[in-house]
């Protein structure tokens, strides 16, 4: 398993390689653009390549790319939804210009109007995206902690989303744990999180897992409200151990979207998530790697 997390690239997306790698991480998660402006970054060819030869200097394996805040694919506003689908493509087409495994995303919400009502709308809006791509960039849609008219907020929303799109071969899914315990699936919990894996291997396969974010939850099980918390330091506690071992995550990358000390994830996180998976691997007789 890789350890990392989301780091900012403010100055250039090459520098989120220099953070990471001042941390001691494995793999980074950026954002190619304002997580919360439309407008996306133009990347220049020298900035593309000082980005990919950083992470060969570094020794980085995993890198995804996180969609900015503002998409809605399942919007009825018909101007954010077209925003939302340009932002998309727009994101992938910078994803795969660096070389990063996944874009990983927010479906969004369908506002009230029922996830039924909303699919048609979200698998144009993805199919518009993915239309012709012949990249090895995944889109991986994200699970939601669940609340209000958010998509995802189960498995099963998402492998109808990907059965919708007829299992097109570059689209995955990101499991988070601090979304998965805020919508009932207790990740503290060996067997349910065999439950959980068991769940996506036949709903949606286990080959379109793409990424793990591995954060703590400052709300409890079920609470469907998403507040990421510090590894140990929230209501999942030592028990996202239980997620972290599991056997069939073992050859992800797992990305930190905590607070740290307020500048995101950082040294002291990133030792303790890493201490953690031994603890747990050690516990039911596997090697941490």
């Amino acid at each position: 398993m890789e350890f990392g997390g989301h780091m900012s690239s403010a100055g250039g997306l090459y520098t989120a390689i220099d953070r990471i790698e001042a941390i001691g991480g494995d793999c980074v998660q950026v954002f190619t653009q304002s997580p919360r402006m439309w407008k996306p970054t133009v990347h220049t060819p020298e900035a593309i390549e000082r980005f990919k030869a950083r992470r060969a200097e570094a020794g980085i394996g995993g890198v995804v790319c996180h969609a900015l805040y503002l998409v809605n694919l399942a919007a009825p506003d018909d101007e954010i939804y077209r925003k939302s689908v340009i932002a998309m493509r727009a994101t992938l087409e910078a994803a795969t210009a660096i070389e990063a495994d996944a874009v990983i995303f927010h479906v969004g919400s369908h506002l009230g109007a029922g996830f039924e009502a909303s699919l048609e709308r979200v698998t144009a809006a993805l199919r518009d995206v993915l239309d012709g791509y012949g990249g090895d960039t995944w889109l991986a849609m994200e699970n939601s902690a669940g609340p209000g008219g958010t998509i995802g907020r189960s498995i099963g929303e998402l492998a109808i989303l990907v059965d919708a799109l007829d299992r097109h071969p570059r689209l995955g899914i990101c499991l988070d744990s601090c979304h998965l315990f805020a919508s009932g699936y207790d990740v503290r919990d060996p067997a349910a999180v065999a439950e959980l894996v068991a769940e996506v291997d036949e709903s949606i396969g286990l080959d379109r897992l793409r990424a793990l974010h591995v954060n703590d939850s400052a709300t409890p099980l079920g609470s469907n409200r998403d507040r990421h918390a510090n590894i140990l330091e929230g209501e999942i506690g030592e028990g996202l151990g239980a997620f972290l071992a599991d056997p069939a995550f073992q050859d992800l990358g797992s990305y930190m979207e905590v607070p740290g000390r307020g500048d995101g994830p950082d040294r002291k996180e990133l030792k303790k998530l890493r201490a953690l998976h031994a603890r747990w691997t050690a516990s039911r007789g596997q090697t941490s790697v």
